[in-house]
């Protein structure tokens, strides 16, 4: 019996969220034996290579080169995978998993402030009532409970956590007009990206060949950066409703928290549970408004 298109939309969309769980706790796996500059090169690679693979046995036309379409995947690949993933690696390798990927999650807090000023131009009172929840969930976050302030959590780990979603944010408006073929605009973004975290590593560090931190950088790059982005694109095009369907994501950092707590052994915090009830909370207050509306 063939499978309806709503059922194989939530079975991409379901194995997207399982990978995607996982990723946080390889970040911190790699970090172990490879430095945030060398873990992006490596899964950078692979996910250039992925993309190469998909553009060969799907793509219709061939890649538009001209000088308009490199300057703009120049630009997009200077944002991601660069700054975006070097920024984030940096921030893993400072605090807690726990606590670093619900702070990433802000990324949607970001898009939505930038879709309101950028594109729809009016940020509505429900916006910024939903920006208020999640805000409160950040501070929890982060304090884990300290009245007095972040306690023992890395500052400078918060503020790179965060400053990775607003280079996301910054990235999704780029990509939002941009009207590519969405594998043709991630490999040239991937292999503008990868050449400058390969400058990068020139001047400021150097390669590191250690097998574990090899094969758990090639994993982030195909579920993190690669197969994944695929195959949530096929879940959202078998779904009759790619709003709803999204909201699916939503479980990631949930269960995230349990291969962290399982994998890597960190005793998971009341107040990061709290902190991302609440990030999560205001996201889906703001979309839920959004429908109704």
């Amino acid at each position: 019996m063939s499978l309806t298109n709503t059922r194989k939309s939530y079975i991409f969309a379901s194995l997207t969220v399982l990978l995607w769980s996982t990723v946080a706790t390889a970040f911190k796996i790699a970090l172990k034996y490879l430095e945030p500059a060398q873990l992006l090169l490596f899964s950078s690679t692979t996910s250039l290579i992925f993309f190469l693979i998909i553009l060969i046995f799907n793509s219709k036309n061939n890649i538009d080169l001209s000088s308009i379409s490199l300057l703009k995947s120049m630009l997009a690949g200077l944002i991601n995978p660069f700054l975006y993933y070097l920024i984030l690696f940096e921030a893993y390798n400072l605090l807690p998993a726990q606590i670093a990927q619900p702070l990433n999650y802000t990324w949607v807090i970001v898009v939505t402030i930038f879709l309101a000023i950028f594109i729809n131009k009016n940020f509505k009172f429900y916006n910024f009532i939903g920006l208020i929840i999640s805000f409160l969930g950040v501070i929890v976050l982060s304090s884990q409970g300290k009245i007095d302030g972040i306690g023992e959590i890395n500052l400078l780990g918060i503020i790179l956590a965060m400053l990775s979603s607003f280079f996301w944010g910054i990235y999704w408006l780029i990509n939002l007009k941009d009207r590519r073929n969405d594998f043709e605009k991630l490999f040239l973004n991937f292999l503008f990206g990868t050449i400058f975290i390969f400058i990068y590593i020139i001047f400021t560090s150097k390669i590191v060949f250690q097998i574990e931190g090899v094969i758990a950088a090639i994993y982030i790059g195909l579920f993190e950066m690669g197969l994944t982005f695929f195959l949530w694109l096929k879940a959202l095009r078998f779904s009759n409703n790619p709003q709803k369907t999204g909201n699916i994501i939503y479980l990631t950092p949930f269960l995230s928290l349990v291969f962290i707590s399982i994998i890597l052994n960190e005793p998971i915090s009341i107040f990061s549970i709290i902190g991302l009830i609440f990030i999560i909370a205001g996201i889906l207050y703001t979309t839920i408004i959004k429908m109704k509306n």
